[in-house]
């Protein structure tokens, strides 16, 4: 096909095989997921000493443990020995130890050998050195975050930073006091899609009049196609008439004590690159984590976070949740109409952008620079 030059109104996108090609796939494993901090778990849900939770990030599986002094550790998930799958299921709770099923190298929750049949017998092994392999781990938002780089980058930078750059501080995050909530609700979602179409339809509203009518009768704004995070510090105010952020403008649940009058009845969203979506309202937060899993599949998991005495009321919590699992439900679904046109030949040079989605550009600049290390 033959291409026209763009008006200065339209920026283009990355072009259709960035999406398809599992080769681009693998590079974002090893340059991107690999590399970066990755929001693996919510703390909570390793919830007493011998939890644990097994987590792909990039092409490894990453295990999660909360040791016996109450700390949380990361290790990769793989016996020193011969390289068995360490833990093959995705949650569960151990007594003292972790065993490998194959051969029965023993660890302790710290990662440290400490048992394996023949092992007194071989006494110049040094068992610390032949223990897991340790991931870097940080704690924010009451998530635990981890990163398989051998020099991961600045945490305060590349994760609180992405807070900052939205919000204009860190002190305006942490108002909500999200490492505090209690979990109200929790759902997995399959998207058949791309990592990528679905940051860049978090980042955009353009679609959100067509797509989104529950969410646009609480936020009218969000009809004229402007994203929440279209400038620094901007929240998306509510409707008049809408007395909380529900699926039908009803009340939900008293303002998370910090929360300050100018953020009350407003909408802000976050994006933490490559995986992360907050979105805080004065009563509840929002979390999105991706967990890209091939070139055209993608789960999430979205977390409802509420103050911890709403929860442990029993309170309902159903018109609160419904907003939003129809806003994903609803963007998801326009992500996986999408993805089949990546393949096509009239999307092999991409599409474009208009003026409320150019940055999108920038997430498009980032990812190719990131891509370009090799």
């Amino acid at each position: 096909m033959t291409t026209t030059p763009l008006p200065p109104s339209l920026i283009a996108t990355l072009p259709g095989h960035y999406y398809t090609d599992p080769d681009v796939f693998r590079r974002e494993q090893e340059h991107v997921f690999e590399a970066l901090w990755f929001c693996a778990v919510r703390s909570a849900d390793l919830d007493g000493p011998g939890a644990f939770r097994t987590v792909r990030v990039g092409r490894e599986s990453v295990l999660l443990t909360r040791s016996r002094t109450g700390e949380l550790r990361a290790f990769l998930n793989v016996c020193r020995h011969r390289g068995a799958r360490l833990c093959t299921e995705e949650s569960g709770q151990v007594r003292r130890a972790l065993q490998c099923p194959y051969h029965a190298w023993t660890y302790d929750l710290d990662g440290k050998l400490i048992a394996a049949p023949n092992l007194i017998r071989m006494p110049d092994v040094d068992r610390s050195a032949y223990g897991l392999v340790e991931v870097a781990l940080r704690e924010w938002l009451g998530y635990a975050w981890v990163c398989l780089a051998e020099e991961p980058p600045s945490f305060e930078e590349t994760v609180i930073g992405a807070a900052v750059e939205r919000l204009g501080d860190a002190a305006s995050i942490g108002r909500y006091g999200v490492e505090r909530l209690a979990l109200g609700k929790r759902v997995t979602y399959d998207v058949r899609a791309n990592w990528k179409l679905i940051v860049e339809n978090f980042m955009e509203c353009y679609h959100c009049a067509t797509i989104h009518p529950e969410l646009t009768d609480v936020l009218p704004e969000f009809a004229d196609g402007f994203a929440a995070q279209y400038y620094v510090g901007h929240g998306a105010a509510f409707a008049e008439e809408a007395c909380g952020f529900t699926v039908d403008g009803s009340a939900g649940f008293g303002r998370l004590p910090e929360v300050d009058d100018d953020q009350d009845r407003r909408y802000y969203a976050i994006t933490v690159k490559p995986t992360v979506f907050v979105n805080l309202v004065p009563d509840h937060v929002i979390l999105h984590r991706m967990f890209p899993l091939a070139e055209d599949r993608t789960t999430v998991e979205c977390d409802w976070l509420y103050a911890p005495d709403v929860v442990a009321s029993g309170a309902d919590l159903s018109k609160s949740v419904e907003l939003f699992h129809r806003v994903n439900a609803q963007d998801f679904a326009a992500c996986e109409r999408t993805q089949p046109a990546m393949a096509s030949r009239a999307y092999r040079e991409g599409g474009v952008l208009v003026p409320t989605e150019h940055h999108i550009g920038l997430f498009h600049e980032w990812l190719t620079k990131r891509l370009a290390t090799e």
